[in-house]
């Protein structure tokens, strides 16, 4: 077989180069994966552009005309950069990109080069059999995801918006995964998306000397809204792709559905490792990320800072902000560092049909449900030139493969023949979309 339509082959050569995006705008290996890919679409016969936001920090399109050139296109993204990967700890090199068990190992195995290339390696196998997609595709490659995109997707919906040639809908990442629900397979198809919220808090009190009786200490104001927020229960608020996610999974359990906090978690227990992608998008989410305070050991600092990142439901962002704010209490400030939106996108559209039937093609009788992804992906820069964006990178995975803790993870690791499945089916979907 042609190592370009080998999507193992494709994945291991896109893991080798360390595109570890450590936030401080390096990006190091970024313009060597993005080289990769637009030689490997260049002997494709297509003609991909390459947009660089900053020095090394490069983005990649590329057009892909289909059957009915009327139609508006879909763009099929990814991106390239991975967070770093201490050597440390690992079993077997983060960037060797070795195989062990059936598994191809190393930073991005998972999140999200392999799904690079599984899109890839169906684009080869299309083009090599002569046959185009159903309608235009856009290609795209992004740099800094994992830092929030501002050099990748959001660069260039802000300065390249003609690149996407005044798409409609998109795929890319973290949907299209399957779990098993009392012995039936189904396969989770992401229609939402989180909000986030970074919220700067911060305290202040009077500075004084660390060896004397002080009653107005910032950081013991501070830590007791942090302790406030951090017990805080959040109540089950379901989202209409959570809810219809959890009715299906009672279907398929034979189950009654209840809206009732505790039938929530026993349904979303139901999904087994896949339990863990649910379970924060059945309610807002708050947690303490960073503390900054003090100058030295024997000074009271009359400032005190930390970083809350907080997750919301769609349509509850200003809700959840008054949570945080009421629990902050007193003497402490609540200002806004970044806000991203959240995502909702119909289930019962053209497109997700057209999922559902190469998923049932290559595994007949599988069940297909929504879900919400509790962070967040390109999709949403993409949502501000009206593009309607999926995660649909679909994987037959082992009963019992944790995908979820794969992500961001030492050992990240994940198995050929579910890349191998996932790049059949999205050839089927591309022949079809």
């Amino acid at each position: 077989m042609s190592p370009a339509l080998d999507v193992a082959s494709i994945a291991r050569d896109l893991i080798r180069i360390d595109t570890s995006n450590s936030g401080d705008d390096s990006g190091p290996g970024e313009r060597e994966a993005t080289e990769y890919v637009a030689g490997f679409l260049s002997d494709l016969g297509l003609e991909p552009v390459i947009r660089e936001s900053a020095p090394r920090r490069t983005n990649l399109t590329a057009l892909w005309e289909g059957a009915d050139r009327s139609r508006p296109p879909l763009v099929l993204h990814g991106h390239l950069d991975v967070v770093p990967a201490d050597p440390d700890g690992w079993s077997h090199p983060p960037f060797a990109a070795e195989i062990h068990e059936g598994l191809i190992w190393g930073r991005g195995a998972v999140d999200m080069k392999a799904t690079d290339a599984m899109y890839l390696a169906a684009v080869a196998r299309m083009i090599h059999d002569g046959v185009k997609p159903a309608r235009d595709v856009v290609l795209a490659f992004f740099a800094d995801e994992e830092n929030g995109g501002a050099r990748g997707s959001r660069f260039m919906v802000d300065n390249h918006p003609d690149d996407f040639r005044e798409a409609t809908e998109a795929i890319s990442e973290v949907g299209g995964f399957s779990s098993v629900v009392d012995g039936k397979r189904a396969y989770l198809i992401q229609t939402a998306e989180k909000g986030l919220l970074w919220l700067r808090l911060t305290a202040v009190g009077t500075a004084g000397h660390g060896s004397l009786v002080h009653g107005d200490n910032a950081i013991t104001r501070l830590a007791e809204a942090l302790a406030r927020i951090g017990r805080h229960s959040w109540p089950v608020q379901l989202s209409p792709t959570v809810e219809a996610l959890l009715r299906g999974v009672a279907d398929l359990a034979g189950e009654e559905f209840s809206p009732e906090p505790d039938v929530v978690d026993h349904l979303v227990s139901r999904l087994g490792c896949a339990a863990r992608f649910i379970d924060p998008t059945v309610r807002n989410t708050a947690n303490t990320t960073r503390l900054k305070a003090g100058c030295q050991s024997n000074v009271i600092p009359d400032r005190a800072e930390a970083v809350i990142d907080l997750r919301f439901v769609p349509g509850q962002k200003e809700g959840a902000l008054a949570t945080i704010e009421e629990l902050a209490g007193p003497g402490v400030s609540v200002d806004i560092i970044r806000t991203d939106i959240a995502l909702e996108q119909p289930f019962d559209t053209p497109l997700v049909h057209k999922m559902t039937e190469a998923l049932n093609t290559e595994d007949p009788g599988s069940a297909v449900l929504p879900y919400a992804l509790s962070g967040g992906t390109d999709n949403k820069h993409l949502s501000r030139l009206g593009i309607v964006g999926y995660g649909f990178a679909p994987l037959r995975l082992p009963e019992g493969f944790d995908f979820p803790s794969q992500f961001h993870a030492v050992d990240e690791r994940i198995p050929v023949d579910a890349l191998e499945f996932g790049m059949r089916v999205t050839e089927r979907f591309l022949r079809n979309c």
